[in-house]
């Protein structure tokens, strides 16, 4: 007879129950295990500085995607490989939600790490993003009691999410203003009052009155002595009704005492103590000549300059925590490091290519010097200059590229760009990511050049020569751009200085040969987007003249000479006396 078998569905039940609970606890801690991944993918984060834009892609033409608050972090998971970006994460899901430029936030972690990516993020994708103070964490909660129904194991801890991140957004006001250009933020309601601050364009500020006679409203600014100024009400965007606010009437406003704006100049001598009154009264002279010539270091309208007295070897300087494109002025570093690579005099085709590029700019010269630098490989060769500025300790300035022949068409990296790592802002000025200098650097390059040719002292350990030294600035004394800081000084002055300009930057570098004494001088400007050269050069021109006159009170120049830029399609060195003269295996001039 068979038997029957017989089934518990009591306990069928619970088995089926046990191992629905085991299967969701290895599904959970699964998720924990990649996320924890994930997150140890991205131990590099990036925190904001100032407001930071994030973008769709690996440029400012890429479309804005949300913005990073002040102070926040979050998570960067990939590199780009041609440009200074950085791909940032949801600080939960590590999902890519967009690029920020690397110069403006504060990395922490190696970037190196990183994958490279050059991934476009799509902006409808993106939600607003949020913005942490700091990084959820996972945590493990101890065991809690089984109940009817629940589905947790009571042998086994469960896993939770706590996210411990903190949440801000734009403050709330009932009346804003959100400022539509670089303006100045003033104490009073009024051009006649002293400026407490530049706003630049996007800032929102708290609008807390307005006056009834002027169409000026007051905002809370934290910078002014009374933690409030004043703005012309046609430079912001009005948001809400400014005549909720309260009216104000006061046709006067007492000034209280203002902390006094404090030197824009620094000064250094060989052994470590002040430079000589004269010459920090020089340098305050030559902050005051830029400033009255509208470049405010407040602004993004500004300058920057590098002069050093080669006798003593006191400097003076303003401008010196920002970087410029190097525009050709970087020029004379190509110079220097093709000098330290020769064993012999050039050759005619080098010595021709060495005037066209340090005499007419010519980029198509200049990157045969870069491809002869680096056996073959123009790409080597920007790399050397930057080891060469390094190896001399000038560590704000580099070169990591040829130079573009065809702006349409610029060059393609072979490879992955090793971009260095500098500790001064390279963004207000727009600087080229590639080619990069500070007026410092570039001045102390010249006095070592300098220094390499009449005083006997070796450059990179002895790899050039006082000769070449000498040659390198008989070269640039063969200059035939009569402007700049060369229209300061008098006609028959010998200087030997390398030219440069980009629509936005115009710089001029320079070793000065006077009767009262031999200098080096460094000056850049830059205005976004484009700078008027009937701005720039008499800015330049007369801070040269300040200077001139100061190493020559006996034989001042009374005002700037007029000066010319020669026409490009003149220039060409080819065949001429100083190509000889950069042959020759001795040199004294």
């Amino acid at each position: 007879m068979a038997r029957v078998m017989s089934i518990d569905t009591g306990k069928l039940m619970q088995r089926l129950k046990q191992l629905l609970i085991l299967a969701m606890m290895l599904m959970m801690m699964l998720v924990v295990v990649l996320q924890t991944a994930q997150a140890q993918i991205s131990n590099v984060h990036a925190t904001a500085n100032n407001q930071v834009n994030i973008r769709a892609g690996t440029g400012i033409d890429f479309d804005q995607v949300g913005q990073m608050i002040e102070g926040t972090s979050y998570p960067v998971v990939a590199q780009s490989e041609f440009y200074p970006w950085l791909l940032i994460a949801d600080p939960v899901t590590l999902q890519p939600i967009g690029w920020i430029y690397e110069e403006i936030v504060t990395v922490t972690g190696d970037p190196n790490t990183l994958p490279i990516s050059e991934e476009i993020i799509d902006p409808a994708a993106v939600n607003a993003p949020q913005q942490p103070t700091t990084t959820p964490i996972m945590t493990i909660s101890a065991p809690t009691n089984s109940t009817e129904g629940s589905t947790t194991d009571s042998s086994s801890p469960s896993v939770t999410l706590t996210p411990t991140a903190t949440f801000t957004s734009q403050p709330t006001f009932n009346v804003a203003g959100v400022v539509q250009g670089e303006i100045n933020v003033r104490y009073g309601p009024g051009t006649q009052y002293p400026r407490v601050g530049v706003a630049q364009a996007g800032e929102r500020y708290e609008i807390t009155g307005y006056h009834t006679q002027f169409p000026w409203v007051q905002i809370r600014y934290p910078n002014s002595p009374t933690g409030f100024a004043w703005v012309a009400i046609d430079l912001l965007e009005i948001q809400g009704n400014y005549y909720n606010t309260d009216p104000i009437s006061d046709n006067t406003l007492n000034l209280p005492t203002l902390t006094p704006t404090p030197s824009v100049i620094s000064s250094t001598s060989e052994d470590g103590e002040s430079v000589s009154p004269g010459l920090a009264q020089l340098g305050e002279q030559l902050a005051r000549i830029a400033l009255n010539g509208g470049f405010d270091p407040a602004t993004s309208r500004f300058g920057a300059m590098f002069l050093m007295d080669l006798q003593t070897g006191e400097s003076i300087t303003y401008g010196n925590d920002y970087a410029f494109s190097g525009t050709s002025i970087n020029k004379v570093a190509i110079l220097a490091e093709l000098y330290a690579t020769l064993d012999n005099p050039p050759n005619v085709r080098l010595a021709t290519d060495i005037a066209n590029t340090m005499i007419c700019s010519e980029n198509a010269a200049t990157n045969r010097l870069l491809s002869s630098i680096g056996d073959g490989d123009e790409w080597d060769g920007a790399e050397a200059v930057t080891q060469m500025y390094q190896q001399l300790g000038l560590d704000n300035s580099f070169l990591v590229a040829p130079y573009t022949l065809d702006p349409n068409n610029p060059p393609l990296p072979p490879r992955a760009l090793n971009i260095p790592e500098t500790s001064v802002d390279a963004t207000k000025s727009n600087a080229d990511f590639s080619n990069q200098i500070t007026v410092e650097d570039m001045g102390i390059l010249l006095a070592d050049i300098y220094n390499c040719g009449y005083n006997d002292e070796p450059l990179l350990n002895g790899a050039i020569e006082p000769r070449e030294c000498r040659q390198m600035l008989h070269v640039m004394s063969n200059n035939n751009v009569d402007a700049l800081l060369k229209a300061g000084v008098p006609e028959d002055t010998r200087v030997a200085h390398k030219h440069g300009w980009i629509p936005d930057t115009h710089g001029n570098a320079a070793v000065f040969f006077t009767p009262g004494g031999d200098y080096v001088m460094v000056m850049m400007l830059h205005q976004p987007e484009w700078l008027d050269y009937s701005e720039s050069l008499p800015v330049i021109a007369e801070s040269s003249r300040a200077v001139y006159n100061y190493f020559n009170p006996d034989a001042q120049m009374d005002q700037i000479r007029e000066g010319f830029i020669p026409e490009a399609t003149t220039c060409n060195f080819a065949n001429t006396p100083l190509i000889t003269d950069i042959r020759q295996p001795v040199w004294d001039d």
